[in-house]
């Protein structure tokens, strides 16, 4: 259609026949079929006895070739004066387009392609197209969730985190990132004073600031946040005790239950990000900070996205069943619910086995990735600024003071090496700018060593021309 609406198919001209188009895009010839049919019906094709289908001489494609080639107008509406403010100029991790073809992807939260079983996953997406599966999700569901993937959750993976809840303080989002905007949401409807983490998870601090939130940020340590830096007054405390993001550390059980009391006695909730707790291949993870919560002032985000694939765009927010009735409403008046179709096919996935293999083949693979990073850093003048005692898949280095990590990752692309620039991660523009992020998940372990000594090399030289 591009193409005759683009006016490289003259009116008159003759189309290859469906058996031809077919045999050519190796597609069913009734697929070819159908789509003439539609551009028939459209009127963009015609047919002619003997001679098949021909570009239609109609009005249509002229319209739309004038509208895309017509200027805009001088007096053409202002939108920076309807807009609130603008998000497109916000700090955030960008990874280039095209980093699956760089010899050494020191790429943050994306997944190994050669560990995926997809094979599996198509047979339960064809499960999920089964007869009695596909009217159950079909129909518009409202405000409602998959119960196959709500009960996966509950009974599989919240008692990995030493958590216990009912179906109806379950909530399943279109990944962390939107539990976290609904929860924010949320509580924001009230002057709300909130605390982040810094470094920390720069999304959460710009949803929160964008919300109308008067927002602190308290300075981690080789523990985590600690609690007595919170500001009196402050509401609401977004962490990631786990896996600080984007250190690594873990929050000691001590410092979890002072965080507890203290929100008893300040009276404050907490937001619980925990996004990366399968990836524990060195010793178990601590559990949750959710599990220690008796009064229900936790509310847990957690994520599929991290161990099977990012775009897969799949979380839950666990919380008090008066929350997450208010978090399902909202849900609803913003995008219903999550595909009922990937729900099913997750749900499957999960409880077939098959997500508990992939963890147990990622764990080896990342136990051998992340031993090789650390040797291969030994020998540089890089610094392990933070890793998870557990595991993880990234760890958190510091570069010699007088280099910007922003300008190194720029020309260390020129190498075929991907690094994410650690700037983003500080809350204001004048923090540090010599840490950066190293993900491991998706270069494999013989690239590894390598690809550090490119950085190694690369540093030197901006320390040269520093000094």
């Amino acid at each position: 259609m591009s193409f005759i609406q683009s006016g490289h198919a003259a009116p008159g001209t003759h189309l290859p026949s469906s058996r031809k188009l077919a045999e050519y895009l190796g597609v069913a010839r009734m697929t070819v079929t159908l789509a003439y049919s539609e551009l028939v019906a459209q009127g963009y094709l015609e047919t002619q006895n003997r001679s098949g289908y021909v570009v239609a001489t109609t009005d249509i494609v002229t319209n739309v070739v004038a509208a895309v080639e017509k200027d805009r107008d001088d007096d053409a509406l202002d939108w920076k004066a309807f807009l609130a403010s603008s998000l497109t100029e916000r700090r955030r991790i960008v990874k280039p387009v095209d980093w699956r073809k760089l010899p050494y992807p020191f790429a943050y939260g994306q997944m190994d392609a050669t560990l995926f079983n997809y094979a599996a996953w198509r047979d339960c997406a064809r499960q999920a197209m089964g007869r009695l599966d596909f009217i159950d999700m079909a129909g518009d569901m409202a405000d409602l969730d998959d119960p196959l993937l709500v009960n996966y959750i509950r009974c599989r993976s919240l008692p990995r985190r030493g958590i216990s809840a009912n179906p109806d303080e379950i909530l399943i989002t279109v990944g962390a990132q939107n539990g976290l905007w609904l929860a924010i949401e949320l509580l924001t409807r009230q002057p709300l004073s909130a605390v982040c983490e810094n470094p920390g998870y720069p999304d959460t601090l710009q949803a929160l600031t964008w919300c109308g939130a008067n927002v602190n940020t308290v300075d981690v340590d080789e523990y985590g946040l600690p609690p007595q830096n919170i500001p009196d007054g402050t509401r609401a405390v977004f962490i990631t005790p786990s896996h600080h993001a984007p250190t690594g550390v873990t929050m000691p059980t001590a410092r979890k239950l002072q965080l507890l009391a203290d929100a008893e006695e300040k009276d404050f909730v907490i937001i619980e990000d925990d996004y990366d707790f399968e990836m524990s291949f060195i010793e178990p993870p601590s559990p949750a900070l959710k599990s220690y919560d008796r009064q229900g002032r936790v509310i847990y985000v957690g994520s599929f996205s991290k161990a099977m694939f990012p775009g897969l765009r799949l979380g839950y927010l666990v919380a008090p069943r008066e929350f997450i009735a208010e978090a399902r409403e909202l849900r609803s008046m913003m995008l219903r619910h999550p595909p009922g179709h990937l729900q099913r096919t997750a749900a499957y996935f999960l409880a077939q086995g098959h997500y508990d293999l992939l963890i147990r083949d990622m764990r080896r693979k990342l136990a051998v990735r992340r031993a090789a990073v650390l040797d291969a850093i030994a020998n540089t003048s890089l610094t392990l600024a933070g890793a998870a005692k557990f595991g993880g898949s990234s760890l958190w280095i510091k570069a010699p003071d007088g280099i910007n990590t922003m300008v190194l990752a720029e020309d260390l692309l020129k190498d075929g090496v991907m690094i994410e620039p650690g700037a983003a991660f500080f809350a204001g523009h004048d923090g540090p700018v010599n840490f950066f992020r190293l993900g491991y998940s998706s270069i494999p372990a013989h690239q590894i060593e390598e690809g550090i000594n490119l950085i190694a090399r690369r540093v030197e030289k901006h320390m040269a021309a520093h000094n």
